[in-house]
């Protein structure tokens, strides 16, 4: 088999088998392709596209590339869920606790945020003692005993792809459906979980810009799973403004501590009752409109808040943060954003409100960049609202005092405002199963 032939095959728009595509990802893994010929490959993906066979072949060489989690020494369901990234989305922070509430397990791995997403990983470790990375053991020990552990991806999951992105990353081969869909569902499926509901987010903060091509990748990803032999579910939500008013870490714990004692925003509060909807529904709990009732009510009772508290405490971190006994760590310096005139906030670029946190330091350019926990945005006013002249559409927070004048003139150009109130948009536009 020669990679000269595979490249030719997809130039032309054949089928790739399974044993091609088997054959070019191992290439990919021990380096005996060079990459002007990944590259090659790459861009004739990119032009030609994949059939639903194809990428799912090539989904499960890239799980196969590196190691997979074993836990069937978990006792029960386990469920997962997978956000593409977003502004402000804390989701996982609440729904976790939900679902683990009713005795589902939940074992959850969960990534750092870059550029302008922010990371659960990131959020954890602003509680104080809190580890991201306990041994298997002690993760497998914790799901068993409290139903709930998040951990940083400590292993080498799906090293084809880290390959793969950093080359399409650098030859505009990013946004191609199939070589998406099997970057994340590749490293999602070396993972041992049952059932996998998938918040795809479309809008301006999100990578899927318009709903069209967020439901064509919730599709795709579905069925790979379902071919994985996992119970699927896909949500698009709606990430065209931030999710809640809080952006940054330690912000965006208080504000997922808040939901879950049934103070949230009522934005926050609907997705992730959703969410947690249907991840107890594909765990059997009844059906997603009766599960989300189950959710509100974990909520209510305060059952889904001690969840929490048990998790964090577990795994080293001041509970009394989660509990109400003591407080995050503020920043030296605030600075509010006010209204440069009068009417109605018509759109918000969430992207840029993003970028306007990393500015202040609550998230990173590079994997090495150090993450101020403390800095961040509260938003006063969203998407809708009326606002004044000089009101307050934002406060910002940073250690750093030189770095308001970036992050405001950031935010006031991504904040548009017009005479009269804009048509919003659902926060869950359809399911996809």
């Amino acid at each position: 088999m020669r990679m000269y032939d595979i490249i030719k095959k997809k130039r032309d728009g054949g089928e790739l088998s399974t044993g091609e595509i088997d054959f070019f990802i191992r290439g990919v893994t021990d380096g005996s392709i060079p990459d002007y010929q990944i590259t090659a490959l790459l861009m004739a993906i990119y032009y030609r596209g994949m059939t639903v066979r194809e990428t799912c072949d090539l989904t499960f060489a890239v799980r196969d590339s590196g190691e997979k989690l074993d836990f069937s020494a978990i006792d029960g369901i386990r469920v997962d869920k997978h956000s593409t990234g977003g502004v402000g989305d804390k989701t996982s922070l609440v729904v976790a606790p939900i679902v683990a509430s009713f005795g589902v397990k939940v074992a959850k791995m969960s990534g750092r945020g870059l550029g302008h997403t922010g990371g659960t990983v990131d959020k954890l470790e602003a509680i104080d003692g809190f580890r991201t990375t306990l041994s298997e053991e002690e993760f497998i020990a914790q799901v068993n005993r409290i139903g709930l552990a998040i951990v940083g991806q400590s292993r080498q999951f799906a090293p084809a792809d880290k390959k793969l992105y950093a080359l399409r990353d650098v030859t505009a081969t990013v946004d191609s459906m199939p070589l998406i869909a099997a970057s994340i569902m590749g490293k999602k499926l070396a993972a041992d979980d049952d059932c996998i509901v998938l918040d795809v987010k479309t809008g301006s903060g999100s990578f899927m810009k318009t709903v069209e091509e967020s439901r064509e990748l919730a599709r795709l990803m579905v069925d790979i799973g379902k071919n994985a032999g996992k119970k699927m579910v896909a949500l698009i939500t709606n990430m065209d403004r931030p999710l809640g008013n809080a952006i940054g870490n330690s912000l965006e714990v208080i504000e997922a501590v808040e939901t879950l004692k049934g103070r949230g925003p009522e934005d926050l509060t609907e997705v992730c009752l959703t969410l947690a909807g249907h991840m107890l529904s594909l765990a059997g709990k009844g059906t997603p409109e009766e599960c989300e009732r189950l959710a509100a009510r974990s909520i209510a009772d305060g059952s889904a808040l001690g969840k929490l508290a048990q998790a964090v405490e577990a795994q080293g971190g001041n509970a009394a943060l989660i509990e109400g006994g003591a407080k995050f760590a503020e920043a030296k310096y605030s600075r509010a954003v006010k209204s440069e005139k009068s009417g109605y906030i018509v759109r918000t670029d969430a992207e840029a409100y993003g970028l306007a946190s990393l500015a202040l330091g609550a998230g990173r350019n590079t994997a090495e960049d150090t993450i101020d926990f403390a800095a961040g945005i509260l938003l006063k006013k969203k998407t809708g609202d009326r606002v004044e002249k000089g009101e307050e559409i934002a406060t910002l927070f940073t250690n750093r005092d030189e770095a308001f004048a970036s992050a405001s003139q950031i935010l006031t150009a991504a904040t548009e405002i017009g005479s009269e109130p804009p048509v919003r948009g659902p926060l869950v536009y359809e399911t996809v199963q």
